[in-house]
């Protein structure tokens, strides 16, 4: 099983499509600064750690 959970996010973000465009964005942020949110992620993967860091409340969004 996945952590977290799809529906436990999709309470954080309006659509699957948001979800799916702050965690690519995050991502590659990462990847590119290579600066973590987290103490201890559980993944080792960046897309999962971004989605970690957005349920945690670390990460904002806006709608334009």
């Amino acid at each position: 099983m996945i952590y977290p959970s799809i529906d436990v996010l999709l309470k954080k973000v309006d659509s699957k499509y948001t979800l799916v465009s702050i965690a690519a964005k995050r991502a590659r942020q990462m990847r590119e600064q290579n600066k973590f949110l987290l103490e201890k992620p559980v993944s080792h993967k960046f897309v999962g750690i971004a989605l970690e860091e957005l349920h945690a409340g670390k990460i904002d969004f806006e709608r334009k």
